[in-house]
């Protein structure tokens, strides 16, 4: 079903945070949002609605045949394009009928539901790519404003350390290569403001690509739960694309075999004569396979080499999903105890000097250039950490929502 814009307003409205300090937007809330308006998701949609309905026509009768004509009509002579004057000349009118046996109807019927199986976890497949997109771009922008922030506290310290540089030297406690380097610092510190800006804006920009709005604030991101690894292979969007290849092949199998019994027609017509009876005419047409193994089985031949092929790229994919989820899982590992160890032996540290360098400004004992760089330093392996948790929280949502969620569909 497909949104229309008053609908997806009034949804965006109900899920953005009010004006005035209503809760930030939320992952949930852009997920939903995303799912809601997503065209891929809308145009995967129709494509099951199309093979659903061609469904229902698969196992259905082919449509009878009417035929009228004359017989025998006279073209030469007194009589010629007359349908009355001579007694062979008859008017008929006749129906025909292909009658196709009813386990074979089922079998192309079979063939059918399992495209529109097909189709639908194709549209399973554009939901989860949705969702999947949907929260690379929340976490960018989320991150991308931490960074910001941080990038703007450094330039604020920037902004302290020249103007207490600028103090020094009228107080000519300090040099003019202490104000140099001071603002050549601020320069460095306003480029690394205006980069963390332009990086926000442009990961703001493709999260509003999705969800259709541009939310003022983001709460934290909550990545869902991560799945095992056998949920993970079997929700995998290409291992579900494979498996209904695999049954879409093994139906279009079962049709073609159905095919070397051939498919038999009756016909029945009356005709009209003048002077004489008229008559009634039944007939029966039977297809005669004289080279079955040359047609038919072949034709059978090659819907199973297919099944074959179709087996064999659902093991490659189902290989791939559990070499992708292992990958994965073990980066996760990784970046958590990477993160730990980076916030327990760097940043913990770090504030810990800037708060002792606070501490020695203020009873005399550290310069104020150390207690600038200490703040520094802080603020760098904030960042440090920052990149850290935003990888973290990258492979966390491709764990979580790259496979199909079941009821994910709007």
């Amino acid at each position: 079903m497909s949104l229309n814009p008053t609908r997806a307003a009034a949804l965006a409205v109900a899920l953005l945070p009010a004006a005035g300090g209503a809760a930030s937007l939320t992952l949930d809330q852009a997920l939903t949002l995303a799912i809601q308006r997503s065209e891929a998701a809308r145009a995967a949609r129709a494509d099951t609605a199309s093979a659903r309905e061609a469904a229902r026509a698969a196992g259905q009768l082919p449509d009878p045949t009417l035929s009228v004509g004359v017989d025998n009509l006279p073209v030469t002579g007194p009589d010629r394009f007359s349908t009355t004057a001579d007694s062979q000349t008859m008017k008929r009118i006749g129906f025909s009928q292909e009658w196709v046996p009813s386990d074979k109807r089922e079998a192309r019927r079979a063939a059918a539901e399992a495209i529109v199986s097909r189709q639908a976890s194709s549209a399973d497949a554009a939901v989860a790519d949705t969702r999947l997109q949907t929260a690379i771009a929340y976490i960018d922008v989320f991150y991308a404003s931490e960074a910001l922030r941080l990038a703007t506290q450094d330039e604020h310290h920037a902004h302290e350390e020249i103007e207490a540089a600028k103090g020094r030297l009228a107080s000519s406690t300090g040099t003019a290569q202490d104000v140099l380097a001071s603002t050549a610092a601020l320069g460095l510190a306003e480029d690394d403001s205006a980069d963390a800006r332009q990086s926000q804006a442009d990961a703001a920009v493709l999260l509003q690509r999705w969800i259709g709005v541009r939310p003022d604030e983001l709460a934290p991101p909550s990545v869902a739960s991560t799945p095992s690894e056998a949920d993970y292979v079997a929700a995998a969007p290409a291992v579900r694309s494979a498996q209904r290849d695999v049954e879409v092949a093994r139906r279009d199998l079962s049709v073609a075999s159905s095919e070397r019994r051939p498919d038999w027609s009756w016909q029945v017509s009356y005709g009209q004569r003048s002077g004489y009876s008229n008559m009634v005419s039944l007939g029966v047409s039977i297809p005669l396979p004289v080279a079955r193994t040359e047609r038919q089985d072949r034709l059978a031949a090659a819907k199973l080499a297919l099944v074959e092929k179709a087996e064999a790229q659902f093991e490659e994919a189902s290989r791939a999903a559990t070499a992708e989820y292992r990958s994965l899982e073990s980066d996760v590992r990784r970046l958590a105890q990477r993160i730990e160890r980076f916030r327990t032996a760097v940043v913990v540290p770090a504030h810990q000097r800037t708060e002792a360098t606070i501490a020695g400004y203020r009873s005399n004992q550290t310069t104020l250039a150390s207690l600038f760089e200490a703040r520094h330093g802080e603020v760098e392996m904030q960042r440090r950490l920052l990149a850290l948790e935003r990888e973290l929280a990258r492979t966390q949502a491709q764990l979580a929502y790259k496979p199909v969620i079941e009821g994910a569909q709007p």
